[in-house]
């Protein structure tokens, strides 16, 4: 499924700039990430998680207008993009991180779908998966004094999704419940990196990880 996914990506024309972008969406803990690394790795492409972009945990709603103004907006203009990282221990933006002009940008996390970003997408990908399940995981991995944070973060989902249609907009519908990367299911419409840019995509590896909520 990755590979058909990323042969569909590299047969579109770019649709923001000179990038083809790629939108991994779906509610929190359903797997969105592990697909996103996947299809990064096949594409040779930087995968921008939106846990450093978004402005703390009720941070949702103003997480669309920083990814299109950071990086949609730039790439449409033939600029290069970047944004500031939110540092989720100081709860206040950090340093900038460069996205530059790659041929192909992935964004995984919630909101990456919304319609002033997939509107320049080659291909929205939509991760699903049961809410006790996505909850299991998200505790699991995240700690029990997390949940009241989830509680409200999928709130704010609920919210967000109702008001976007991101599941019915999307290309292709992935079961995130397999054990790996499931199979694509429901297409709906039609629609290689080089090692310096995945460099400035990279974590910085001193700081603190943000609590995993988009993926």
């Amino acid at each position: 499924m990755i590979a058909d996914l990323a042969a569909r990506v590299r047969a579109s024309p770019p649709r923001c700039g000179a990038t083809r972008l790629v939108c991994v969406d779906g509610p929190s803990g359903s797997g969105k990430t592990t697909l996103a690394r996947a299809l990064g790795a096949a594409l040779d492409a930087p995968v921008l998680h939106l846990d450093d972009l978004y402005p703390g945990w009720d941070g949702l709603a103003a997480t669309v207008p920083l990814l299109r103004d950071a990086v949609v907006a730039p790439l449409l203009a033939g600029r290069d993009a970047a944004y500031r990282r939110w540092d989720w221990q100081r709860c206040a933006p950090a340093d900038t991180v460069a996205v530059g002009r790659p041929p192909v940008l992935v964004l995984d996390g919630v909101g990456s779908g919304a319609r002033p970003v997939a509107a320049h997408a080659v291909l929205l990908v939509w991760v699903e998966a049961p809410r006790e399940e996505r909850f299991r995981r998200g505790i699991a991995r995240d700690g029990e004094t997390y949940r009241p944070h989830w509680e409200r973060w999928a709130a704010q989902e609920a919210t967000h999704f109702a008001a976007e249609g991101t599941r019915a907009r999307a290309d292709v519908v992935v079961d995130g419940t397999a054990a790996r990367v499931g199979p694509a299911i429901a297409p709906s419409r039609s629609t290689g990196l080089r090692p310096d840019d995945r460099r400035r995509m990279r974590r910085t590896a001193h700081r603190r990880a943000p609590p995993h909520i988009g993926g």
